[in-house]
């Protein structure tokens, strides 16, 4: 599941593409504008951005191309109404990595953003539970957009639970993954748990959940 990002003034065009790549299996936010862009970019960290030209408030496409660039390694698809070569030309040497002019069909913006997705190697690669991002296996971890240092034994747990989010995760089933071997004292589990816990709830609500003699849960509540 990786993270898109929909920046359309259009209430039908936008809740149409969310709709869209929903239905492929992402997590999709929605804006009308550029508001609130910069937040949502550090909250959800997302792998793609949908990026419309044409948009109210004072800062076009172009301009929030920037703010982007600025901020993050996410691959940008520009729409706009206009397919004039100058326009093109300006949002890919922007930085944008595609560009679709409108009318277009749904299935090929589907089709060029699981492309970019392939091409930036971010397909599958992020799962994100309210404001924490997991990427890469736990690679990388934020709360907030800030980075959360954890010991390889946490990032190997987190990455367990991340691959499985809202789903129970048995102790038996975690000493496997993360020890190779369920033989080893359940307690081992409780610790690392404990302390992975501490990291994570250092920046924001508890997303770790005991769920007594079943195992452990990955999500809001």
């Amino acid at each position: 599941m990786s993270t898109l990002l929909v920046v359309e003034d259009s209430d039908v065009i936008r809740h149409s593409v969310v709709a869209a790549l929903r239905a492929q299996g992402h997590r999709v936010k929605g804006l009308p504008d550029g508001t609130e862009l910069e937040s949502a970019i550090n909250q959800l960290q997302p792998e793609v951005i949908v990026l419309d030209v044409m948009l109210p408030g004072g800062r076009d496409g172009f301009e929030l191309l920037k703010v982007v660039r600025r901020q993050s390694r996410a691959g940008v698809v520009m729409l706009t109404a206009r397919d004039d070569l100058e326009s093109r030309v300006r949002g890919l040497s922007g930085g944008a990595d595609d560009y679709l002019a409108k009318p277009f069909a749904m299935v090929e913006l589907t089709a060029r953003v699981e492309a970019l997705l392939r091409r930036t190697g971010a397909a599958g690669s992020s799962v994100t539970v309210g404001d924490l991002v997991v990427k890469d296996d736990a690679a990388l971890v934020t709360r907030n957009g800030v980075t959360v240092e954890l010991t390889e034994t946490e990032r190997k747990l987190l990455a367990q639970l991340a691959k499985h989010p809202d789903r129970v995760v048995s102790k038996t089933q975690l000493l496997t993954a993360v020890w190779g071997y369920n033989g080893y004292d359940e307690n081992i589990v409780e610790v690392h748990i404990s302390s992975l816990r501490r990291r994570l709830e250092a920046h924001g609500p508890r997303v770790i959940h005991t769920l007594r003699g079943r195992g452990y849960r990955l999500g809001e509540q």
